[in-house]
């Protein structure tokens, strides 16, 4: 055996590094049917997203006003879902490097 000359074909010739594969990411703060939500799990499948409910407000028959907060309910979606997501900031096209004053890089 000459080392790692066997081993050469075994990985394809396009081979890359492991990309995320996916637009959503956990703990992503995003807007759905505006409601803010938090993704909790992304799979292959589906992203797992809590959405918070509104508060519940109404009178008893005894004319006590009650107010509470539901759980958040659990909602599945694309891992690729084109929804808003707020805690990231937008990307922006980068700019070529251009030489300051003319100057060449050495």
């Amino acid at each position: 055996m000459s080392g790692n000359s066997d081993q050469n074909g075994l990985l394809p010739l396009g081979f890359k590094p492991f990309q995320r594969l996916f637009r959503l990411r956990v703990n992503d703060c995003v807007r759905i049917d505006g409601k803010l939500g938090r993704v909790i799990r992304v799979t292959e499948s589906a992203a797992v997203v809590l959405v918070q409910q509104a508060h519940r407000e109404f009178t008893t028959r005894f004319d006590k006003h009650v107010q509470f907060q539901p759980p958040p309910k659990a909602v599945r979606i694309s891992a690729n879902a084109e929804i808003e997501v707020l805690n990231r900031p937008s990307r922006k096209p980068k700019r070529s490097r251009r030489p300051l004053n003319g100057a060449h890089a050495r």
